[in-house]
Parts: C-alpha cells; structure tokens; sequence
C-alpha cells in the first residue's frame, strides 16, 4: 500500500481546516443576520414598501441570502489567506474594512436606483459591514490555531445569544403592537 506524500495530506488537512472556519464564520454571520433582521431590523420589513418583497416571499428566499454570505466569506478567506491577516483583531479590522467598502458601494448603487429609504440603507450598511467584521473575527481566529474546538463554543454560544436577542426583540415588538 502506498502512502500519500506528506505534503498533498497537509494540503489537504489545510483545506478541511479552512472550510471548517468557513463553516463557523458562515454560522456566526447567520446568527448576527437574524439578530438584525428578524429583531433591530423587523419593522422595516413588515412596513409595506415598493422596494422590498412581502414578508413571506422574502423568508423563502433567505437561503439565497446565506449563500450569498458563503461567497463573501470565501471572499474574505482568499483575501486574508493572501495577506497574511491573523488573529482576531486583525481579522474583524480587516473585515470591517472590507464590509465598509462592500457594503458601502452597494448602499449607494441602491441609494441612486430605488425607493429604498435611507433609513433602511444605513441599517444594512451598518450590520453588513458588522456581519463581515465578524466573519473576519473569527476566520483571523481560526487561522491561528489548529484546534478549533473552542472558537466552536464561542461561535455557538454566540449564535445561541444572537437568535435569542432576536426573539426577545420581535417579542418585544409584538408586544408594543
């Protein structure tokens, strides 16, 4: 039986490391994107608007929004992997950076093409480029080590704190309604 010449195991140990602290990134973004959609966000949703889907066309289509999540978290792996960008500081600059100019750019193209409010671009301008400081956290995180078992239990128990906050607001809403 021939074994596998140590550097394609490595690579390829790199990559199932990498996709994993894509995975936690993606469920910390997911985590913050209900926090402030489903809770800070919630009225601007349920106000009926010419440029926003009704309510229940845009939740069946959220897995598009997540999947556009994953691309810019491979986005933001490529980049930092390319620049050197590790550890968690490092990373949420680096992501709060990035998530200034994307999100900053697409805020204006809206701004300058639809009926969307301003008030509602700020939000998504301000939580996106949150969510991607948070992506950049974790992936500088998950770069500096090679045990990912406790970036895991922040990653879930910060998941766990987001969709709860989510509630609590809607809750909240629902009940001054």
């Amino acid at each position: 039986m021939r074994n596998k010449p140590q550097s394609v195991s490595k690579s390829t140990g790199r990559v199932v490391q990498i996709t994993r602290i894509g995975l936690l990134a993606l469920l910390s973004v997911v985590g913050f994107d209900l926090f402030l959609h489903a809770g800070v966000l919630a009225s601007w949703y349920a106000r009926p608007s010419p440029f926003l889907l009704p309510p229940e066309e845009a939740f069946r289509l959220i897995p598009l929004g997540y999947l556009a999540f994953l691309i810019l978290i491979g986005m933001l792996i490529w980049l930092m992997l390319k620049r050197g960008v590790i550890g968690w500081k490092a990373g949420l600059v680096f992501g709060l950076k990035i998530g200034a100019f994307v999100w900053g750019a697409l805020v204006l193209g809206l701004l300058s093409i639809s009926t969307a409010s301003v008030s509602l671009l700020v939000g998504w301008f301000l939580g996106q480029t949150v969510e991607l400081g948070i992506a950049g956290m974790v992936i500088g995180s998950g770069l500096s080590t090679d045990h990912l078992r406790s970036l895991l239990v922040k990653v879930v128990i910060f998941f766990v704190v987001m969709v709860s906050l989510a509630i609590l607001l809607q809750n909240i809403g629902n009940f001054q309604r």
